[in-house]
């Protein structure tokens, strides 16, 4: 039989933790106030925890998968030239998109193993992450990926209604395995994958996405799985 605190235990990235004592000792001051709103508080308390949770991922050892950066349900799939900032080049490249619910695990894995050869920050907008729109008038933080045999891809992290802070956990040059953490975004918001030039999607609009774990693409098959519309 499993261990039911394998279930409930998840670990909790660090980035949570001011996040879950503020909630925590602001239950503690309303129970004072009145006793029920102490297990009110405790309530939002536990689910702030479970937002910044950090469980442990069966990253995939292949490398011609390109793997979903996000938990979420996968809302968006089009063509569409990268910004040029990213340095993807001005050729036409299938953009994935997965939303993150409130609800979601927050933690972003880099979908392949490579170097950060950009990272650039955009102030924005706070509106629905899960509009096309976001992903040009929101506030974002666009990064490339590239392997060491010169294939690149853009993610971009878009903050939404609620997030309000984009965290980056690393730099220009840094080198990453793919399903290694590089960052989070707090309370909802998306992330866009720009797929290689030529490569197409595995992946279905509305199917759940689990980050670290679910192929987007796959390098070495070229067919693709579905060609879909914005939603």
């Amino acid at each position: 039989m499993s261990n039911p605190l394998k279930i409930v235990a998840v670990p909790m990235h660090p980035e949570g933790l001011k996040f879950v004592a503020i909630f925590a000792v602001i239950s503690v001051a309303l129970g004072l106030l009145w006793g029920p709103l102490f297990w009110v508080g405790m309530v939002l308390t536990v689910w702030c925890y479970y937002f910044f949770r950090n469980p442990v991922r069966s990253v995939p050892q292949n490398e011609d998968l390109i793997l979903s950066p996000a938990d979420g349900v996968v809302n968006l799939i089009t063509t569409m030239v990268p910004p040029a900032d990213m340095g993807l080049g001005d050729e036409e490249r299938v953009r994935v998109s997965v939303f993150m619910n409130v609800f979601n695990c927050h933690v972003n894995r880099a979908p392949i193993a490579g170097e950060f050869t950009n990272i650039t920050y955009h102030k924005g907008k706070f509106v629905n992450a899960s509009l096309d729109k976001a992903s040009e008038h929101n506030e974002r933080n666009s990064l490339t990926i590239t392997r060491p045999d010169g294939l690149s891809i853009g993610v971009i992290q878009i903050a939404g209604l609620v997030a309000r802070r984009i965290v980056c956990f690393t730099s220009v040059g840094a080198q990453t395995d793919a399903g290694v953490v590089f960052g989070l975004i707090r309370f909802g918001s998306r992330l866009d994958v720009f797929l290689p030039v030529g490569v197409q999607p595995k992946v279905v609009l509305g199917q759940n996405a689990v980050a670290g774990e679910t192929a987007l693409a796959d390098l070495s098959d070229p067919t693709p799985n579905y060609v879909g519309k914005r939603i």
